[in-house]
């Protein structure tokens, strides 16, 4: 098959649904010609054709949005069998969904005068009526039209605000890649100078704020000083908790690492990932951190969608809540304090991890395409 693939930005350091376009096209690349549609990209997979899509204007983004699914509508009007789009376009037979409704943002639960209040505003705002418009054109029933969620809990927050889509939707979470052999982590946390007699913590996010990083370090400041965190993710952030860790008194406890390649070696040097999302629709590196042996403690469901299949001290340590400073510092001692729940947590999340495929998402996908 000929699939046209559109994402804007096809790097894994874009973040977690760029990482999920990439590994299911890698997939796909091994029996399919895929065409990538993108405006930047370190071009991950080998073997496919990559098209630049100019960029008019990087703000207002409203403006760049129309035009990416204005471009990307010509450039694949002809020859190909799917157009498969990750990003916010009025085109395309196969629909990726990874974050949160934009309807749900605009009009949540809303009623009576706070509602034609909503209304007015969105008539007033560009951006606000282009991102709806361009949503409820991915959402419309139409023929030949599939929609992909990346979590079950993700498809139940669209169904309120499109009702009528299940008859077109499908739930295909992201996979992984175990690692053939453990990694070695004493030559890990060498290379990254992290002393052995420490417990390293380790966060991974691009939005530190979405992900959880202020009540995370809210808790490193009950933990003992040898409790060390390492924060993974875009460095445009890292000014502004820069700041605030100073504040705290965590300076020489806090390495900001910024976006990373070698996530998986954090990983195996880290003794524990500590993900309090406030909103995730997946949650791609919790998954990640346990096909490499690694324990987690993560929001429960809603807040991260992948948490509604684990089962809480079997895979992973589900928090109560991602705002409970105390609880989360509470599980921190418990995990690296008790050797044999880290052990079991660490057991029960690579079992998780092995039952999960790129190669079978890849599959469901191929099932959509020809259906």
């Amino acid at each position: 098959m000929r699939i046209a693939l559109l994402t804007r930005n096809f790097s894994r350091m874009a973040g977690g649904a760029e990482s999920y376009a990439i590994s299911v096209a890698q997939e796909l690349a091994r029996h399919h010609e895929i065409h990538v549609f993108c405006q930047e990209t370190d071009e991950p997979v080998s073997g496919a054709i990559y098209h630049l899509v100019k960029r008019p204007c990087r703000r207002p983004r409203w403006i760049n949005q129309i035009y990416y699914a204005l471009a990307t509508w010509w450039q694949t009007r002809h020859g190909y069998d799917v157009v498969h789009s990750h990003e916010h376009v009025f085109h395309g037979q196969v629909q990726t969904l990874h974050v949160q409704p934009v309807a749900r943002g605009i009009w949540g639960q809303r009623k009576g005068w706070r509602l034609i209040l909503r209304a007015l505003s969105v008539l007033t705002s560009p951006r606000r009526m282009t991102y709806a418009w361009l949503e409820s054109a991915r959402m419309k029933v139409i023929d030949g039209r599939r929609l992909v969620f990346a979590s079950p809990q993700l498809m139940s927050d669209f169904l309120p605000f499109y009702p009528g889509i299940e008859s077109i939707s499908h739930v295909i979470p992201p996979g992984v890649q175990c690692p053939v052999a453990p990694m070695d982590r004493g030559g890990s946390r060498q290379a990254l100078a992290w002393n052995v007699n420490e417990s390293w913590l380790l966060f991974v996010a691009n939005d530190y704020q979405r992900k959880g990083l202020d009540t995370l370090l809210e808790a490193m400041v009950e933990l003992p000083s040898s409790f060390r965190l390492a924060v993974v993710g875009r460095a445009s952030q890292q000014a502004t908790y820069t700041a605030k860790v100073a504040q705290k008194g965590l300076s020489n406890r806090i390495q900001f690492l910024g976006p990373r390649h070698d996530v998986h070696r954090l990983m195996a040097a880290a003794d524990l990932l500590v993900h309090p999302t406030l909103e995730d629709s997946f949650g791609m590196v919790v998954l990640e951190a346990m096909a490499m042996g690694l324990p987690v403690i993560v929001s429960p469901a809603p807040y991260c969608g992948m948490s509604a299949d684990l089962t809480h001290l079997k895979q992973a340590w589900l928090l109560s809540s991602p705002k409970d400073a105390l609880g989360i510092a509470d599980a921190v001692r418990e995990v690296l304090g008790n050797k044999s729940l880290r052990q079991s947590l660490m057991s029960g999340g690579l079992e998780e991890a092995r039952h999960r495929s790129w190669a079978d998402a890849a599959l469901k996908y191929e099932k959509i395409f020809t259906s």
